[in-house]
């Protein structure tokens, strides 16, 4: 079957948060759209659908109710001494990041919160570096949760897409793959590709790659909003860069399988530029999900700074590579041990205050917007119902009420018989030496210490310090944790208009790009490093600049 072509004003392929965006600006501009997307409908709003929902403000109010002094010559610092900036296609991932300072410390979040999306009071603190001023990581609290997680950022503008439907300027055509842009003296002029068997599949749920038919579609403007490469294994390996190490023969998989980097080889079939290729973003603390919705589907520990980190022979992780501090570094380092997992040693009471999980599916209190359940699962005794689920029904956890105990099973665990348990031992009575007095030469008990003199810390994030052996903070907790992937931090170069640029830096005509595809933007706003809560920001950010540039 072969639909009749379409047209339109503005195409956007891809509907994840910069789609949305994107296509909820044109609207805005007056302009006719076209939203298609690989998935089937009930996928409406990507990858920030499944999202914790945190986002990047700086000196934010909510920012100064804690006490927190931000401004954006700090934030500028911490940026770029995490981005580590250093080869000549960073010049467009610069002005980016420049540009995205500004607008974090601007009218990002008034422009959210005119569309109804509101922020929890208190402000995480994510990414703490660890090392020095001007190197990486965060120098205070910046993350922001969203009241509703992901689908509370994602609402706002599918409600606009909705609009654009139902006033007949905006068409959503679902189970839509693009496999070629069309090209006419050097401009991109729209798209063409297989229409895919509708099947109805939930959301996140693997769909269907059975061909029905093909299209084709006309735009005086396209903008790819692709997502990035994180769902396909494969393009992962290739594109790992040497500096940490070999990839892992076995990874988790943080964002659902359509995450496959197919606009990739099609942008750059196009002409578009992509950069970057080698920088990604993978967390070290995945736990492989008792509940699955995709393959090898992870979840995330969002830790708090108190649990002992182990390699896999037990040794314990160097300064400053501690739970919540450089993720990056915590990657490489990892790399080094010839295993792909590493653990957790850890306490019932520090995983009740601790541990949070990342996704809007593992927060139905944040996302569904109960106070009295938030009230309820943070501030009462014990862990929220998803992280007990998961200490009941997960696969990585070893629950025990003594050391010895735990190191048996440990050492029974799939990827137990690579520890030394002499070592595990000594590590953890070792440390538990160390907190029983209020002087130590441990730096991860003297910065646990220090975080909890910030009151959010304290509220909700740090547990009391304590020996890991203490029947009173008891059973012992042990976690296997697998590396997670997630996202790709290079893309396709843009200009700061989400123009896509070509070899030789010209702005192709017709052509736009936004969010993970163009690497948050510029090809790689954040270049090595991310501070944390600026994903979605990115994608915002993007989205609104193509969006409004391919209106004009």
């Amino acid at each position: 079957m072969t639909n009749s072509p379409l047209s339109t004003d503005v195409l956007v392929i891809g509907w994840g948060l910069a789609g949305l965006v994107a296509a909820s600006e044109a609207l805005d501009a007056g302009r006719r759209v076209v939203l298609i997307d690989q998935e089937p409908r009930t996928n409406l709003g990507g990858q920030a659908w499944w999202s914790f929902g945190g986002l990047f403000f700086i000196d934010s109010p909510e920012q100064r109710r804690l006490g927190i002094r931000d401004s954006i010559e700090l934030a500028t610092q911490d940026w770029f001494g995490s981005a580590g900036f250093d080869r000549p296609e960073d010049e467009w991932p610069r002005r980016w990041a420049e540009a995205y300072l500004q607008f974090a410390a601007g009218e990002k979040r008034a422009w959210l919160r005119e569309r109804g999306v509101g922020f929890f009071p208190v402000v995480g603190w994510a990414e703490r570096g660890g090392y020095g001023a001007i190197g990486p990581g965060n120098s205070v609290p910046r993350f922001h949760i969203t009241w509703g997680t992901g689908p509370g950022v994602v609402a706002p503008f599918a409600a606009r897409v909705e609009q654009g439907e139902r006033e007949g300027r905006l068409t959503v055509l679902p189970r839509h793959r693009v496999t070629a842009l069309l090209t006419a003296d050097g401009a991109v002029s729209g798209a063409r590709g297989d229409i895919l068997a509708s099947n109805g599949e939930e959301r996140g749920i693997p769909s269907s790659r059975e061909i029905v038919g093909d299209f084709e579609i006309r735009a005086g403007a396209t903008i790819v909003a692709s997502g990035g490469i994180g769902g396909n294994h494969d393009l992962v390996r290739a594109a790992w860069p040497e500096r940490l190490g070999t990839p892992p023969a076995h990874m988790l998989t943080g964002v659902p399988a359509y995450v496959d980097g197919s606009m990739q080889r099609v942008s750059a079939e196009a002409g578009a530029r992509l950069i970057n290729g080698d920088r990604m973003w993978h967390y070290v603390e995945g736990i492989t999900n008792w509940d699955p919705v995709w393959p090898s589907h992870g979840i995330r520990i969002l830790p708090g700074p108190s649990s002992l980190w182990l390699d896999a022979t037990g040794s314990r992780l160097p300064v400053p590579l501690y739970p919540g501090f450089d993720t990056l570094g915590t990657l490489a380092h990892l790399r080094t041990t010839g295993h792909d997992h590493s653990w957790f040693v850890t306490s019932r009471q520090i995983i009740e205050k601790e541990f949070a999980l990342s996704g809007s599916e593992q927060n139905p209190d944040l996302t569904s917007k109960d106070v009295g359940l938030l009230l309820k699962s943070r501030l009462a005794k014990g862990p929220t119902g998803p992280v007990q689920s998961f200490l009941d029904e997960g696969a990585d956890f070893i629950v025990e009420n003594d050391l010895e105990s735990l190191l048996e099973q440990m050492q029974a665990h799939p990827g137990g018989e690579h520890l030394d348990i002499d070592t595990v031992r000594r590590e953890v009575q070792a440390r538990d030496r160390e907190i029983e007095n209020d002087f130590t030469k441990d730096a991860q008990i003297g910065m646990l210490r220090s975080m909890r003199s910030y009151r959010g810390d304290k509220l909700i994030r740090t547990a009391a310090p304590h020996r890991l052996q203490d029947p009173s903070a008891g059973p012992m907790v042990a976690v296997k944790l697998h590396v997670l992937t997630r996202k790709s931090l290079g893309g396709i170069q843009t200009d700061l208009d989400g123009r896509a640029l070509d070899g030789q830096g010209s702005a192709i005509p017709g052509l736009f790009a936004a969010g993970e595809a163009s690497g948050f933007g510029g090809g790689g706003v954040h270049g090595y490093r991310a501070l944390e809560g600026t994903f979605l920001g990115g994608c915002l950010f993007s989205g609104r600049q193509a969006g409004r540039a391919a209106a004009r």
